[in-house]
């Protein structure tokens, strides 16, 4: 056991360190991290519609559905305004957080990435009929630079929202990386415009970032153009067909998937919070799988992907990473050691809200060698046990968003959209995890029991 993690400690804690202290992913977590309460509001508002139209509607409850359409059209309202444009929010947040990790103007970087953004995706939109359209209307589609064929309509110089929801996130971060990185070069050259002292601030950091700010989005226009000539299609649209799609699919393999729990435990175990060093994977991959399944559940329309970022919270992190809930509650049944019933009461009710670090650090379970293999072998037993009884269509996919501080079983019954098997499902993994604790539990017990009276344990 001491071998494993002298190898661990050597080979695997400092490739962790660095990986959690580079800007650009710091910046990437942040960013997730920022568009929070936009991905709450919009799933709360999925949530809210399949309880008073989707659900309703499958039991034949139209009067019902009728009288609620107000509230049903401002949860669409709250849903355009949030999901559907997803990646014009997190756009805006990467720039900005980037920026500030190099100590640039933040407010200009992200200004900047956006319009990066934008410059990277299709700027034409297609609309389907449903019938035929007249000659007249033809011709004005036509003069105005769009163009009709195969019952659709496209239209230049418009921004469809298929283009800036989840499916163009890899565009915002390849694009606006590329324009933010020109404009920090730049400041930190200091290739700018000073103003006399008397300017106002605002006008003077205006004028400043002015240079950088102009070469960066000349920089993503060439880039652009060059792209599109060559190609002929625009590279937000290239890039989720050629890269974004196989990568997600990717993510639905359960190597992928087992690989990023055991990642998480053997990072938390060293002190080091494994969700946060992993974010960019868990958000960029599993968090884009989410937001697709909301909205594919919110229009009705079957679910892309069986694993996703809210897979992990509602199955395997019960109580927060490494599913320390169970071992508070196996704690509070089997331990006889004073010490560990007092720190297991004190967190068990944070605990409860997915807030684990009193028991990581206070227990501890950081080092604790005893509490090594149950806290890496549980979460992966868990994982694949729910990874393969979704794949297996026994349980529905997670479709909704819920706060990160929802309790174990309510978690998955609610991202399930109610799905009662879910919830069966999270109760069985932690009874297994449970189990697993139990015997190590015990040993840690034997271990204080079997102490010398100087006071030294080897805990």
């Amino acid at each position: 056991m001491q071998a494993i993690m002298n190898l661990l400690e050597k080979y695997v804690v400092p490739v962790a360190a660095k990986i959690g202290s580079i800007p650009w992913l710091v910046a990437l977590r942040d960013s997730f991290i920022a568009t929070l309460p936009i991905t709450m509001a919009g799933s709360l508002a999925t949530l809210l519609n399949a309880l008073l139209s989707t659900y309703p509607a499958q039991w034949g409850w139209t009067s019902f559905v009728n009288a609620v359409q107000p509230i049903i059209m401002i949860d669409n309202t709250v849903s355009v305004g949030s999901l559907t444009i997803f990646a014009v929010f997190f756009s805006a947040m990467w720039g900005y957080h980037l920026a500030e990790a190099y100590q640039v103007d933040g407010v200009a970087g992200t200004l900047i990435s956006l319009s990066a953004f934008f410059m990277g995706i299709n700027s034409s939109a297609s609309l389907a009929l449903t019938g035929k359209l007249s000659k007249s209307a033809a011709k004005v589609i036509t003069d105005a630079g769009g163009s009709y064929a195969n019952g659709s309509i496209t239209v230049p110089n418009a921004f469809g929202t298929a283009n800036l929801g989840s499916a163009s996130l890899f565009t915002a971060m390849i694009f606006g990386a590329i324009a933010t990185v020109v404009y920090i070069w730049l400041m930190k050259k200091d290739i700018s415009i000073k103003m006399p002292d008397t300017v106002p601030p605002a006008v003077s950091k205006a004028f400043t970032t002015l240079i950088p700010g102009i070469a960066a989005l000349y920089v993503i226009a060439i880039i652009t153009y060059l792209f599109q000539t060559f190609t002929g299609q625009a590279f937000g649209d290239w890039l989720s067909a050629t890269i974004q799609a196989p990568l997600l699919h990717a993510g639905q393999g359960a190597g992928m998937v087992l690989l990023v729990s055991l990642l998480v435990q053997v990072f938390w175990f060293f002190g080091i919070h494994g969700p946060n060093v992993l974010a960019p994977i868990l958000e960029s991959i599993w968090g884009t799988s989410q937001i697709a399944n909301i909205q594919a559940f919110q229009h009705g329309e079957p679910l892309p992907y069986k694993w996703v970022r809210g897979s992990f919270d509602a199955y395997v992190w019960f109580g927060g990473s490494g599913g320390t809930i169970v071992l508070l509650i196996a704690i509070l049944l089997f331990s006889k050691r004073a010490d560990e019933k007092a720190v297991a009461k004190l967190a068990f009710a944070p605990g409860l809200f997915n807030i684990n670090e009193p028991v990581m650090f206070g227990l501890p379970i950081v080092l604790n060698a005893i509490y090594f293999i149950p806290f890496i072998m549980a979460p992966v037993l868990n994982t694949a046990i729910a990874y393969f009884v979704t794949a297996a269509g026994w349980v529905g996919p997670v479709k909704i968003a819920v706060p990160w501080i929802t309790p174990p079983i309510l978690n998955a019954l609610m991202a399930t959209g109610f799905d009662w098997r879910a919830a069966v499902l999270a109760l069985v993994n932690m009874v297994i995890a449970f189990f697993i604790w139990v015997p190590f539990v015990m040993a840690s017990s034997r271990v204080q029991t079997d102490a010398p009276d100087d006071g030294g344990t080897a805990a």
